[in-house]
């Protein structure tokens, strides 16, 4: 083999734009049960088998991590929002990774979530990994001014 052969690096192939518009959808509209206040709806996007990442341990199933969520919904005011900002789906179509921010009931930007969507039917995605994030204040924590 020439030493000096070229290794073929594949290129990445362009999600489907209709099924990155279903999972940005699907999102939104979970993110929307807590400003709705709608523990029921909420419940309805899980799969069975999700596991969000809470402490001391994760959270495995549905019963458990609606259990646990429970809390969030019990008061009149939403205490955080999340939305969206960047959807990636396996060109198989059976998967998807979402994450944005993660927002007090004031607005100020907490923590960032990363979740994975599995489509289990044609049409509905539900959630099987959860996984939220402080947002870092890197430049506050140093010392060092935020670049504008």
């Amino acid at each position: 083999m020439n030493a000096k052969a070229q290794i073929a690096i594949p290129t990445a192939l362009p999600g489907n734009p209709d099924l990155v518009q279903q999972v940005l959808a699907t999102e939104r509209a979970f993110a929307k049960t807590m400003a709705q206040r709608d523990f029921t709806a909420f419940s309805t996007f899980l799969s069975e088998e999700a596991v969000f990442f809470s402490e001391p341990a994760p959270l495995r199933g549905k019963q458990a991590v609606a259990a646990f969520w429970k809390r969030f919904y019990a008061g009149p005011e939403a205490p955080f929002s999340w939305e969206p900002e960047e959807v990636q789906v396996l060109d198989s179509g059976s998967l998807a990774l979402s994450t944005g921010p993660v927002r007090n009931a004031k607005g100020v930007l907490i923590a960032t979530f990363t979740s994975i969507w599995r489509k289990e039917q044609p049409g509905i995605w539900r959630i099987v990994f959860d996984k939220g994030n402080d947002a870092c204040e890197c430049a506050t924590r140093s010392g060092a001014s935020p670049t504008p």
